[in-house]
């Protein structure tokens, strides 16, 4: 047999809490990070760029190419 429960709708919190007195407890202390899986990001290329590159190592490649080109052009 079920039991029913009954709700009061009531609200039933106080307007105030005195947070003084409870006791912190740290939660997962000591735990390491859980590892996350990096999504892909998609971005749209235009036709022209798109042909250049037609696949996503191309784009990857040729980025990072540029990324190694402004480091050593970059005045330090």
């Amino acid at each position: 047999m079920k039991k029913t429960v009954e709700y009061d709708d009531e609200d039933t919190l106080r307007d105030e809490y005195d947070f003084s007195q409870l006791q912190v407890v740290a939660r997962g202390a000591g735990r390491k990070q859980p590892i996350t899986v990096k999504q892909p990001i998609t971005v749209e290329l235009d036709p022209d760029i798109a042909q250049a590159f037609p696949t996503a190592a191309a784009v990857n490649k040729a980025l990072r190419l540029v990324l190694q080109l402004a480091k050593t052009a970059a005045p330090n």
